[in-house]
């Protein structure tokens, strides 16, 4: 067909989708490549997409020593030998992964192992790379011999540009970005991921499956189209497309029974079979319309992720011990809220293990330890301040006299109000959120203050004073962002123009308040025995519990390793 079939079975490839018509690429602007890798305008032309692929990955700034064709025509038959290729050992790195054959014929079945071996050599290390032999095969598809592809697959690995992430070669690169997924399903993926709390042991090892979803069980039209819009926008997309899998898994299974006794078996035999259910341009279409955090937050994210891992002692060198402390840890946060230790005289442990579901990937490791009750401490705010000050993140817990639950998750140590002097001063990042449990459980993200609608007291008005009136100050910003490696202190997010938007928690010697998602906000005064909410009527939801309430019993929660 072209002088790109050497490895393709075209009687495997479904032809019709194969375009004559002769195009060119000519366009270097990076939106207008964007617009055209997003829109499939090389994925019905073999060749074209070729030459794409070739000029793409050129481009990719590299190690000054990189592989390339030539090392592999040198290396081949020394590391080869006489071997049957299609009998080759799997190196160590691919942790039994899946090797798609994506339409290949026998000599490129052989070509993927033979490849593999050849950057195991050159790449010493790699220590953990379960997508290579996926990123293997679909590249041979584009690739006049097997030393071209290998020189393609090194550029991609060797890649040293700091804002551009590609593959992940290390455990702790992927754990971390299993942890990642794990929070941004989490935000935008409300409903699937309720369904994977109610039906999975194991949340985690759930999500850490992602990677495999795009590379080792979507079809290889699919994995094309990705890996099309991969190229040009970077690993940003893979976390767009997985969530749009696991958003269509959810809308075209919700009420039906599953049809394994895993849910994890269900996403993969759904993923496999996609082409029943979603075409190519729908799943794009999906994973696109989802307005995810940029590319820095996310990048953010996964630093807060992979220090976290490091907290836990996660070393390449360790990597399946840890793993399975890692899911040990996680598995359903039977360890982390265990029935035997945990004891709270307002949520049930079933309740306390639906709150650690909420909560980002990184402290839901982590094990609840009791700071402050107003039972054993009594109704002080210093005492409240003195219990809970020095640890980050916290979890309030608040019982009413009328038998209502709610609670916040609260990302910034309450020290951090001081920064106003005796003024009530605002700080918190994105990550808080507020929730209630009685009588109907319900999450609200994003949260948000708005003062002084909500904080109006007989206090002197100047104690009040509220930062909504203005953007971001840099008081309230952490100057070195990766010590607080928070993603979330944009208020872009929170589609609201900057003058009502602002940081999301406030403490003085008078009250606290806290930001709520979706409009909510929660009020205390500073005995602890009152408080109220402010509910904003333009949201479609209900209210976090009354506006105006009695105390009975309010608990801070710490995170312990």
């Amino acid at each position: 067909m072209d002088e790109y079939n050497r490895f393709v079975d075209w009687d495997k490839m479904d032809v019709t989708v194969q375009s004559q018509d002769a195009k060119e690429l000519t366009c270097t602007e990076f939106q207008e490549l964007k617009q055209l890798a997003r829109q499939g305008y090389w994925a019905k032309n073999h060749p074209l997409r070729a030459k794409v692929y070739h000029k793409l990955i050129s481009n990719i700034p590299c190690r000054t020593v990189t592989p390339d064709a030539n090392v592999y025509r040198d290396i081949v038959v020394k590391i080869v030998g006489k071997r049957n290729s299609s009998s080759l050992p799997l190196p160590e790195f691919v942790d039994n992964s899946l090797v798609p054959t994506y339409c290949l014929n026998a000599e490129g079945v052989g070509a993927v192992r033979k490849i593999m071996l050849c950057i195991a050599n050159q790449f010493p290390d790699i220590s953990f790379c379960p997508a290579l032999p996926s990123v293997i095969a679909l590249l041979l598809h584009y690739s006049k011999d097997e030393a071209e592809c290998f020189e393609q697959v090194c550029r991609i690995l060797a890649c040293n540009d700091p804002s551009k992430r590609l593959i992940d070669q290390t455990f702790l690169a992927f754990e971390s970005s299993c942890m990642t997924f794990g929070d941004l399903v989490n935000k935008y993926c409300q409903a699937a991921h309720k369904l994977m709390v109610a039906v999975s042991e194991d949340v985690l090892e759930v999500y850490s499956d992602w990677q495999r979803w795009l590379f080792g069980e979507l079809p290889m039209v699919y994995v094309a189209r990705v890996f099309d819009v991969f190229l040009v926008e970077g690993y940003k997309v893979l976390y767009r497309v997985a969530l749009a899998l696991l958003k269509f898994f959810h809308k075209v299974r919700a009420g039906q029974p599953m049809e394994s006794d895993s849910i994890q078996q269900d996403i993969r035999a759904f993923v496999r079979d996609i082409a029943k259910s979603v075409s190519p341009e729908r799943l794009l279409e999906k994973a696109f319309a989802i307005r995810l955090f940029s590319r820095k937050e996310i990048q953010l994210l996964q630093m807060a992720n992979e220090k976290a891992l490091q907290q836990k002692g996660i070393t390449v060198k360790q990597k399946r011990y840890f793993m399975f402390c890692i899911l040990f840890l996680r598995q359903n946060v039977h360890l982390a809220v265990h029935a035997e230790n945990f004891k709270s005289e307002i949520v049930s442990v079933k309740e306390m293990r639906d709150i650690w579901s909420w909560i980002p990937e990184r402290f839901a490791l982590c094990q609840p330890l009791l700071l402050f009750t107003t039972l054993e401490h009594g109704c002080s705010l210093s005492r409240f301040y003195s219990h809970s000050e020095g640890h980050e993140p916290t979890l309030l817990l608040i019982k009413t006299t009328a038998k209502e639950v709610c609670g916040a998750y609260l990302s910034t140590d309450w020290s951090e109000r001081r920064r106003g002097g005796n003024k009530l001063s605002f700080f918190g990042t994105g990550e808080c959120f507020v929730f209630r449990l009685q009588p109907e459980v319900e999450r609200y993200e994003w949260v948000i203050i708005k003062h002084p609608e909500l904080a109006t007291t007989g206090s002197e008005p100047e104690n009040h004073a509220s930062p909504a009136s203005s953007t971001l100050s840099s008081s309230s910003v952490p100057s070195d962002p990766s010590d607080r490696l928070s993603p979330f202190l944009s208020a872009r997010h929170f589609n609201l123009p900057s003058k009502t938007a602002s940081m999301f928690m406030a403490g003085s010697s008078e009250c606290i308040i806290i930001g709520g998602g979706d409009g909510q906000a929660l009020y205390l005064d500073a005995d602890l025995n009152h408080g109220r909410t402010s509910h904003c009527n333009t949201f479609n939801n209900q209210p976090l519990c009354s506006e105006s309430f009695q105390i009975s019993v309010l608990e801070v929660w710490g995170f312990r390793d």
